[in-house]
């Protein structure tokens, strides 16, 4: 009786082996060389990021390989999934009550996490679209108003902001409707020039072209400017004061340097030609002869 059962054991494992054994070992290698793809071609995609992010920054070597790790643990996760429940169908174990198990589970969770799936969504695209990286100064119109400050972390939920006065703002990225970016590709520094309005503009304008002249061949200002500084032409014209505007295209990040650079020199050689400046309402003070 043994022996019998035995023998009907063993051709049942034999005939198992021979049907639901080889689709399992084909789906497994399939799950295999599929996580294997998947690895190629999201890492294809991060050096495609790289390349077209263009900032040359450290960070962007961190957020293209955030984009590229959730993207990848997702489709593996989706694979390995898929391949364990043909695993369980392949060991004759029902998955109808998991299914709708699941399907009950995923709809409360769905219900209670949609501001969670909002924001990650809204990282996700943030950081594909490289709207900002970290230490960019941005303006941020978010649902509760204007937050100004430098980005000092990130996650798929959360952006979080340092203000000038040192308050650190915790922002959903489901709330972020506007980001303005100071720091991305070029910044343009702008000072405006006071001076009596009695002042020859002429004159004035040629002392700043040889001010700034001198600016454009120093090495501790050059290596900051993407172009200028220029004089525009004047842009007030008032009964006690005559303002000209000058611009300077600069690195994002130097910006503040370069306009406290323009006004000190300009300050100081205005002072040096004699040219006068409104010290107070209604009056100006000349320079030295």
């Amino acid at each position: 009786m043994r022996g019998a059962v035995a023998a009907k054991a063993d051709v049942f494992t034999t005939e198992w082996l021979r049907s639901q054994g080889v689709v399992i070992l084909i789906v497994v290698a399939l799950a295999i060389a599929l996580s294997v793809l998947a690895r190629f071609g999201v890492r294809r995609m991060g050096r495609r990021l790289e390349k077209a992010s263009g900032t040359g920054g450290g960070f962007t070597g961190k957020r293209v390989a955030t984009v590229t790790n959730s993207l990848l643990n997702a489709v593996l996760v989706l694979i390995w999934t898929v391949i364990v429940l043909v695993v369980l169908d392949q060991f004759g174990v029902s998955l109808a009550p998991l299914v709708a198990a699941a399907g009950i589970a995923g709809l409360a969770i769905g219900f209670g996490a949609q501001t969670l799936v909002r924001d990650g969504l809204s990282g996700f695209f943030i950081l594909f679209e490289n709207q900002f990286d970290l230490g960019d100064t941005v303006d941020a119109l978010t649902t509760a108003g204007l937050i100004s400050g430098r980005i000092e972390a990130f996650t798929f939920r959360i952006t979080s902001i340092r203000a000038f006065d040192g308050t650190l703002h915790y922002v959903p990225n489901g709330n972020i409707q506007v980001v303005s970016n100071k720091s991305k590709g070029w910044a343009r520094a702008i000072v405006d020039v006071r001076v009596a309005p009695d002042e020859d503009v002429d004159q004035v304008r040629h002392v700043l072209d040889e001010l700034f002249e001198e600016l454009r061949r120093d090495p501790s200002v050059s290596v900051w400017l993407k172009g200028g500084p220029d004089v525009l032409g004047v842009e007030t014209i008032a009964d006690n004061v005559l303002v000209l505007r000058t611009i300077a295209d600069t690195r994002p990040s130097k910006r503040a340097d370069v306009e406290r650079s323009m006004r000190e020199r300009i300050a100081g050689r205005l002072v040096e030609r004699g040219i006068r400046v409104p010290a107070r309402m209604g009056s100006a003070v000349p320079g030295p002869t």
